[in-house]
């Protein structure tokens, strides 16, 4: 099923009036020279590390090392290799998007490799 010309209009419109405001509501709700919540400062720390964490655990959900090594396979080596250089480079740079990049680039090379 397609969308009519009038639906993709009306589809763009929205999408583009939503990333209007969600750029613009940071500075609606905290304007220049007005204290930012402590609750938003937390937030702005922790959420970083949540998020890099969770996406940790995302990676290695299906991952079963104990079965894949013991039937000879290389299922987490490469997840495995990922993960410390993610590690690695972010211990290094404390660069968030440098380091999954790095890593996401270890995974798909050793996995291509394997």
């Amino acid at each position: 099923m397609s969308m009519t010309p009038a639906e993709m209009a009306i589809t763009i419109l929205v999408v583009t009036a939503g990333t209007v405001f969600t750029r613009f509501l940071p500075y609606i709700a905290f304007p220049e020279g007005r204290k930012i919540p402590k609750y938003v400062t937390y937030l702005g720390k922790v959420l970083g590390p949540a998020v890099f964490g969770l996406l940790c655990v995302y990676c290695f959900r299906n991952t079963d090392f104990i079965t894949s090594f013991a039937a000879g396979g290389n299922h987490g080596i490469p997840a495995i290799i990922g993960l410390v250089v993610t590690v690695a480079v972010f211990a290094a740079r404390r660069q968030m998007f440098l380091s999954m990049a790095a890593g996401t680039a270890a995974y798909m090379i050793v996995l291509n490799l394997l």
